[in-house]
């Protein structure tokens, strides 16, 4: 109990308040709020932000310790990346439910064992997104039936390699580096995934 005060108190003295809150762009993706707020020592400051509806990440895996992967051009750093199957939740759409709709839309497979891996917060200076990653497994290929204005290749490649990408920076996409990390570890049995289906 005093431990859990301790922290209270600790977190209390770095806590920013919101003033008032003003919306600065609505996008059909993402909005931008500006933000007063109140500082710790009492005195005011602005905060802008992306507000985001949240996204999941599939960290799709073979018997065969191979992964699924995708390349895609990402418009704002002009260069194609090396990535996990991911993507944004729909409004009121569950997050498993988003898991395996974006699997099967980007690359045609669908799984049958699904397990909950973890929850990262990859621009917590600028945004609230968050990423919810799932472990797929039992795949299945079928046909990709990507957005309209989406286009994406996909291929397999060995889990020891990917891991190597990371390190030599050939993957440097948050998501995919993350979720390499966790792969590798639930692989080779020193953590392990929530079964959810």
């Amino acid at each position: 109990m005093k431990e859990k005060e301790a922290e209270d108190s600790r977190d209390s003295a770095l806590t920013e308040t919101m003033l008032e809150s003003k919306l600065v762009y609505e996008g059909g993706f993402f909005d931008v709020y500006k933000d007063r707020i109140r500082l710790p020592d009492g005195s005011e400051a602005t905060r802008e932000y992306i507000r985001h509806p949240g996204a999941v990440v599939i960290l799709p895996l073979f018997e065969d310790k191979t992964v699924l992967m995708e390349r895609q051009f990402r418009y704002p750093l002009h260069r194609v990346f090396i990535e996990f199957p991911a993507g944004k939740i729909d409004r009121g759409e569950d997050r498993l439910a988003s898991a395996m709709r974006e699997l099967e839309e980007e690359t045609g497979y669908t799984a049958s064992d699904w397990r909950y891996v973890t929850t990262i917060h990859n621009a917590i200076g600028y945004s609230d997104e968050q990423l919810f990653v799932y472990l797929a497994q039992g795949l299945k290929a079928g046909t990709a039936h990507c957005d309209e204005e989406e286009f994406i290749q996909t291929y397999r490649m060995p889990l020891d390699e990917l891991m190597q990408w990371v390190k030599e920076g050939k993957v440097s996409d948050v998501k995919t580096v993350i979720g390499t990390f966790w792969l590798e570890k639930i692989v080779s049995g020193q953590w392990d995934a929530e079964k959810v289906l």
